[in-house]
């Protein structure tokens, strides 16, 4: 049983002000797996007083002074990797194999994207007779989510820490084992006394309390929509930054000379990957009318081919969703799918069988799904497929395009068709063929997706205010 009760605030382990906590529950298991503290406003004004006494002195600090200090973190995490592993396939249900290949993998990927991007980071240039400087923003406020949580934490922290800010981190008090292992290796490897906080809570208690707080300079959100007009309502009185990270509905469009087996296998496997949740999921398969049913057979094998159970066995490729209330969510979609005449193509309502514990949600796949219905505009969160028919490629980037989201496209096919398709989606990001990203390509978003954008120097820039020095001569 684990006990995290206190929070990570002037460089010591301290109580916070009140002795609330909450409950964490393994969601494989729907048992208590440990108690965290849950914190107040008076623990954000302690942790933002903090972040603002050492902000002065941190944000002179040398490019090699943090180079040397984000190296040291680097190694003491990949010493730390396996346990941070299991705690992120505890908390949040993923199974053993992807929190050790992936989700632990991208802290490691993180961190030493942020220590190459540091090594050559212009922070001034000249620009004529101006000189263009980049400096640190302030005392940055950090709101991070459950799905990936090592990946949304580090994706954060380590940018500010590269660009001389400090921070206060609220990680998500549903999966937060793995930031609370985060913070222990950040205080082994030396981040000086209030550069670094952690308070745990929600987000209506120290959400809001860390996003009106004025002196919090930035806020860096990660989560749903819903919750990010929130931060952003609460940041407007002090007019301060707001970066967010906020929902998705991706559209991966599979043009008629792609290869149809591969792309509509992988395009499935990447929907029920990390059991869907995942913000940039390709959730909206659209595919050429001629080619919708033998599309769905395709799609169909792919969910079979899926092993649904306990996180901790290697031969689980998905494990259980959160939360009740993330199970109850999704169950009550799919009912809505039924409901509104999209066609079930497999699985559907109610628990995988011989899974009678745990928030298992078994792979679903909905076919002849209009754009217009509540499965194909709602970001479920879940593994759940809706395969869209297309007439022609001007059809199916109007359906890709028709919806509040803009995070992440894919495309399939060939290449400078697929460019072509791909520059007219409205989306932050467009992934071709079956690629799988990049740490240094930037990560958010177009419409209500969010605004700023994560990753490699993008990430450095969001941390960053501009300050132009003019009448310099002899440049």
């Amino acid at each position: 049983m684990r006990q995290y009760t206190n929070f990570y605030i002037n460089g010591q382990w301290v109580a916070p002000h009140s002795g609330n906590t909450l409950d964490v529950i393994n969601p494989a298991t729907e048992a208590i797996s440990g108690h965290i503290a849950m914190g107040s406003a008076a623990d954000v004004d302690t942790a933002v007083a903090a972040a603002k006494a050492a902000f002065p002195s941190y944000a002179n600090t040398s490019r090699e002074q943090r180079l040397a200090l984000l190296e040291n973190i680097l190694s003491i995490y990949n010493r730390r990797y396996d346990e941070i592993a299991q705690a992120i396939s505890e908390e949040m249900g993923a199974p053993i194999t992807i929190a050790m290949e992936d989700q632990a993998g991208t802290g490691t990927g993180h961190l030493e994207t942020a220590i190459e991007t540091l090594k050559t980071f212009e922070f001034e240039e000249p620009m004529g007779s101006t000189r263009i400087y980049k400096e640190p923003i302030g005392v940055c406020a950090l709101i991070t989510p459950w799905n990936w949580p090592i990946n949304q934490v580090v994706c954060k922290v380590v940018p500010a820490l590269a660009t001389g800010c400090t921070i206060v981190l609220k990680p998500s008090e549903v999966a937060p084992y793995s930031s609370y292992l985060f913070a222990e290796v950040l205080a082994e490897a030396g981040v000086p006394a209030g550069v670094f906080n952690l308070v745990n809570g929600d987000g209506p208690t120290v959400g809001a309390a860390m996003s009106c707080h004025p002196d919090v300079d930035m806020v860096s959100f990660t989560g749903s929509t819903r919750a990010g007009a929130q931060v952003a309502k609460a940041a407007a009185d002090t007019v301060k930054r707001v970066s967010q990270e906020l929902g998705g509905k991706s559209a991966n469009i599979i043009l008629a000379d792609a290869d149809l087996e591969e792309a509509v296998t992988e395009g499935a496997l990447g929907c029920f990957f990390n059991t869907g949740q995942s913000c940039d999921a390709p959730t909206r398969m659209l595919v050429p009318e001629q080619l919708h049913d033998k599309a769905v057979e395709i799609a169909v094998r792919a969910a079979q081919s899926v092993v649904t159970g306990d996180p901790s066995d290697k031969n689980t490729t998905m494990g259980p969703v959160v939360s009740q209330v993330q199970f109850d969510r999704i169950q009550s979609l799919i009912k809505q799918g039924i409901d509104e005449g999209s066609k079930l193509a497999c699985g559907g309502p109610g628990k995988p069988d011989k899974l009678d514990k745990g928030y298992y949600v078994k792979p679903t796949i909905f076919s002849h799904v209009k754009n217009n219905s509540t499965i194909a505009q709602q970001e479920i969160f879940g593994p759940v497929l809706a395969i869209l028919p297309y007439k022609d490629e001007a059809e199916a980037i109007e359906i890709a395009n028709d919806s509040l989201y803009g995070l992440c496209g894919y495309v399939w096919g060939d290449e400078a068709r697929a460019v072509a398709v791909a520059s007219k989606m409205r989306t932050g990001m467009v992934l071709l063929n079956g690629d799988e990203g990049d740490y240094n390509a930037p990560f958010g978003g177009y419409k209500q997706s969010g605004n700023g954008r994560e990753f490699g120097k993008f990430g450095f820039e969001e941390f960053l205010e501009t300050k132009a020095i003019m009448g310099i001569s002899g440049q």
